[in-house]
């Protein structure tokens, strides 16, 4: 090979472009071959976390053959290992301070892909940021911003670009890293004069009702009670959805509420006053 390309040497415009043009080929060939074959895994896969290490792994993948490539092309232009060594000192002396940033977040990119602390479709908090992860790439984390514009956990709209080496600063909380469950609660306030075993039962049974039309889980909901001022608070704790927690909560408080104004026995407490007048009458 390098002989042949020394036969470029009395002219550099061949040889460049033989350089960029043998360069463009291997490259088209590999992504046409890369692409075929991530799409027949991607069509073979069962469920989250395979489609996420596919995605991270060919994302891997494609790194290290552009890598090769760049290294085709200097031994294609100069037909010298010492080159290449020439090359890439120039590079380090010429840009390591300023690639500082970048370095960093490569190296946050390879955490992620050896430690793995979340996968393409996890729900998390990387700092203030909170929402599912849509993307990994080598520069950064693509968030799909969920709350945000509004104090909720349903997604706003917003996407958001997290640069890796945030990821060596900031707290990363995994809502999704065991399964696709997370804890929640609805309460309600019943007045002290109500049936409390009652409201409990009615808590619980609104939250399985709804639950079922969920995916499965191996918990049933339960019953917390605690005083208040005015009242007792009663607490019904879930395993919900991470993507369906406020779609899920909602549903459930309004079953609650439909049972227990249609039961004597249980009131709803609130703040409020009351003024007693005591009518007396003056002796003349």
């Amino acid at each position: 090979m390098f002989n042949f390309i020394d036969q470029f040497n009395g002219n550099l415009f061949l040889k460049v472009c033989f350089t960029v043009i043998s360069v463009t080929i291997l490259y088209w060939i590999f992504c046409y071959i890369f692409n075929f074959l991530k799409k027949f895994l991607l069509g073979k896969a069962k469920n989250k976390k395979e489609r996420s290490d596919i995605e991270i792994f060919s994302k891997a993948i494609k790194y290290i053959v552009v890598l090769f490539l760049i290294i085709f092309g200097v031994l294609s232009y100069s037909g010298s290992l010492v080159s290449i060594g020439l090359f890439a000192g120039l590079i380090s002396a010429s840009f390591g301070f300023s690639l500082q940033r970048p370095i960093s977040g490569m190296a946050a990119w390879l955490m992620v892909v050896v430690k793995r602390p979340f996968e393409i479709g996890d729900r998390v908090i990387i700092g203030t940021v909170k929402g599912d992860v849509s993307d990994i790439s080598l520069s950064h984390i693509h968030i799909k911003e969920i709350g945000g514009t509004i104090p909720s956990e349903e997604t706003s709209g917003r996407s958001i670009l997290i640069p890796n080496a945030k990821l060596f600063e900031e707290d990363i909380i995994n809502y999704t890293r065991k399964d696709n469950f997370i804890l929640d609660e609805v309460s309600f306030p019943i007045t002290f004069d109500s049936d409390i075993d009652i409201a409990q039962k009615i808590a619980e049974e609104s939250a399985e009702i709804v639950l079922k039309g969920y995916e499965k889980n191996k918990q049933k909901p339960y019953s917390r009670t605690y005083f208040q001022p005015s009242g007792v608070d009663v607490f019904v704790r879930y395993l919900t959805l991470a993507s369906n927690r406020n779609e899920i909560s909602s549903k459930i408080t309004q079953n609650i509420f439909k049972k227990v104004n249609k039961n004597n026995k249980i009131k709803f407490a609130y703040f409020h006053s009351q003024v007693f007048l005591n009518n007396t009458q003056n002796e003349k």
